[in-house]
């Protein structure tokens, strides 16, 4: 099968689409830049289509090396006969194809092959042959030095007996389904480990059984880890009775004395060949699936919070909230530099709390601070309360913002070449103001995993974690656009056609040239040749250039349609901008080239209706129950607000502005069957909930979603 052909029957995409794009995908095309610009090649193909091609093409790449290392290897070793040559040659699955090669792999020395060694293999062909022999009489002729009686010459052929059972295809297959389909996973508590504090959190897998196949991800890992830790035992469970007579009814023609030593090869095999690997396979072919499902997880969270609402260009007073060290208090321009820091200390031990809000009140006179950004660890409630306290002559918003992640960051070495003069503490306060003025911007200068959305990031297959999370990261960065004058270093690495070492050059030169004036500067940047530059250009905005496209996601090779339209209504192109009523009324098929079809000019016209703008929605106040400080002041009943802080498969978390968050399980997101979670709440949404039930002692709290407030 060939690679389009392969492709087609994993994607369900069109041969078409798939030979345009995969053309792209081998010129060095990235995802983001055939998504958008692309269009008119692949049929509008969207950037998870576009993934799908590139991991069946991985997939394709992948079984073909394997393919080719095989059949060399066979044929080096003289087993290849044509039958075997075309079994190998049609198999498009990896599994079959390492079954197929199994019986010739070169492996350590088997019981099976010191008993080929002794000279028994002819007749345990003769065994598997069924010809109703005196086994007796034939066995004799094969005792010698070492194989000393009868019984020792059969138990010999049944080693190698039990190997060939084992190798056989059909049993493989059949044994692969019963653990797909039928298998329990069980799990036994280690009663020397239960009572050990760290072993409470895994209480209820102690003693746990369900079927393999219905298992969901967070609960197979949350095992997974249990038995990593060793608090508890797992194996999976097979109906062994039925499974041994299945495989007994292909094996055994009628009953003999070679059916019965069948039999027991057959015993053999299955305890000692075949069930502990196709168990293990089966865990991992789980396994496999369970990572597949949390990095979903993980990714549609990491998508929700990177495009979470910017306060914006506003000058920020960020507040790193702490009692016995004090706050970190930090005042931010509206492009995000540092204009002031010190420590204030409001709270226990020192209890300085007029001078606290003095100084407050102070600099946000001082510093003109539209908005006050207060991280939401420890002391956040006692801060934000102090904060609303304070009477200002313009009274900023208050917003509390996650601080996951800041300690991570501002220990790194991104956060020591932005601000070498300044400790971790007033690093982490900064990371907190410009999370709130744009989380996109500053959030990308984190590893994701620390970011504290998804669960069991730790346990999942962690290249797959990380390639997928890339790719929601440099999804994010290229939908919205990125400011070319103003984007950090880490930012700009995600850029289409960028990477780690161009975005470095970009920043060296607008540090020398004191910023660029135009996209079409950037092709004067180092190593920045004509390919990086057509696939970066489109994401890349430069405001105030003489070119007001440059501040658009309409591409450079673009241009030339938007001045016909422009000179076809009587306009200055800065003019057709914003202006709807004109854009409206454009017949613009007629301006489509063999590069600009349909799909770019209706891309066209919708950004020069809103060129320049955000497509992010703007962040909003958010304000707790300041009668809830800890988990003791909740009571079943209460109506809550709250901001959903992460989404898993089975509900959501919810910050109630204390210690712990609350879980809405998906049975309470609402009163008919919820399918998806994101369906129903997302990131950063502010929510009602019900409290439904408190456990203080395993600081569990149950809610229910009651409704939306944003």
């Amino acid at each position: 099968m060939q690679l389009n052909d392969f492709v087609q029957k994993q994607t369900g995409i069109a041969l078409s689409q798939l030979s345009a794009t995969l053309e792209l995908i081998n010129a060095d095309a990235t995802i983001p830049f055939i998504a958008r610009y692309r269009k008119e090649h692949t049929g509008n193909l969207d950037e998870v289509q576009i993934e799908n091609i590139i991991k069946a093409k991985e997939t394709y790449e992948k079984l073909e090396t394997r393919r080719t290392s095989i059949l060399e290897t066979l044929e080096s070793q003289g087993d290849l006969t044509e039958e075997l040559k075309l079994n190998i040659k049609k198999t498009q699955d990896l599994t079959k194809l390492e079954d197929l090669y199994l019986p010739y792999k070169k492996k350590r020395k088997t019981k099976a092959d010191v008993a080929r060694e002794q000279g028994v293999e002819p007749l345990a062909k003769m065994i598997m042959a069924q010809q109703n022999l005196d086994l007796n009489q034939i066995a004799k002729k094969y005792i010698s030095k070492d194989l000393k009686s009868i019984d020792e010459v059969l138990e010999a052929a049944r080693l190698i007996m039990a190997e060939w059972i084992s190798e056989r295809l059909s049993v493989r297959d059949f044994l692969r389904y019963q653990y797909a389909n039928h298998a329990l996973i069980e799990t036994k508590v280690i009663k020397t480990k239960k009572d050990e504090p760290k072993a409470q959190k895994f209480v209820d897998y102690f003693d746990w059984s369900e079927r393999l196949k219905n298992i969901p991800s967070h609960r197979f890992l949350a095992i997974q880890r249990a038995e990593k830790e060793s608090f508890i035992r797992v194996k999976l469970q097979l109906d062994d009775a039925y499974i041994f007579s299945k495989i007994e009814e292909k094996l055994i023609k009628s009953e003999s004395d070679e059916a019965e030593q069948i039999r027991l090869s057959l015993q053999d095999a299955l305890k000692r060949l075949l069930l502990p690997s196709l168990s293990n396979e089966a865990l991992q072919n789980s396994k496999k699936e369970a990572d597949e499902a949390a990095i979903d997880v993980f990714a549609k969270n990491l998508k929700q919070l990177l495009l979470a609402p910017p306060l914006g260009e506003k000058e920020v007073l960020a507040i790193d909230p702490g009692f016995r060290t004090g706050c970190k208090v930090v005042c931010l321009d509206a492009e995000g530099n540092l204009k002031h820091n010190e420590t204030i200390f409001p709270h226990a031990p020192q209890n300085k709390s007029k001078e606290a809000i003095k100084k407050i009140s102070t600099l946000v006179e001082a510093y003109k601070i539209k908005a006050i950004a207060i991280g939401n660890g420890t002391a956040s409630r006692e801060t934000e309360a102090l904060v609303k306290r304070i009477y200002f002559k313009h009274a900023p918003e208050v917003f509390v913002v996650s601080e996951a992640g800041a300690s991570i960051y501002s220990a790194s070495s991104i956060a020591r070449e932005e601000f070498p003069n300044y400790d971790v503490t007033v690093r982490g306060a900064i990371s907190i103001g410009r999370r709130l003025q744009d989380p996109l911007a500053e959030l990308v200068k984190i590893d994701p995993k620390s970011i504290g959305v998804g669960q069991y990031q730790h346990d999942v297959d962690q290249s797959q974690l990380k390639k997928s999370l890339d790719r929601v990261v440099e999804s994010c960065v290229n939908s919205v656009g990125i400011n070319l004058n103003t984007a950090s270093y880490s930012l700009l690495s995600y850029v289409s056609g960028i990477g780690s070492g161009l975005a470095k050059n970009i920043v060296d030169y607008r540090q020398e040239n004191q910023g660029f004036k135009s996209r079409a500067e950037l092709k004067k940047v180092k190593r920045l040749g004509d390919k990086a530059y057509q696939l970066s250009a489109g994401f890349l905005r430069v405001k105030n250039s003489k070119n007001p496209l440059d501040d658009s996601a309409v591409h450079p090779e673009q241009y030339d349609v938007v001045k016909k339209m422009a000179k076809s209504e009587g306009l200055k192109i800065e003019d057709l901008i914003g202006n709807k009523s004109v854009l409206s009324q454009i017949d613009f098929e007629k301006y489509q080239t063999d590069e600009v079809g349909l799909y770019s000019l209706q891309d066209i016209i919708n950004e020069l209706e809103k060129a320049g703008l955000d497509q992010r929605e703007t962040a909003k106040a958010f304000a707790f129950n300041q009668n809830i400080k800890t988990i003791e002041d909740l009571e079943e009943g209460q109506l809550l607000p709250g901001i959903v802080n992460n989404i898993t498969n089975f509900g959501c978390f919810v910050d109630l502005g204390i210690k712990e968050s609350g879980l809405i399980h998906v049975s309470n997101l609402a009163d008919e069957f919820v399918k998806d979670v994101n369906a129903h709440v997302s990131l950063h949404q502010q929510i009602l909930v019900k409290v439904l039930d408190v456990d203080i002692n395993r600081k569990r709290i149950q809610l229910k979603l009651e409704k939306t407030l944003s």
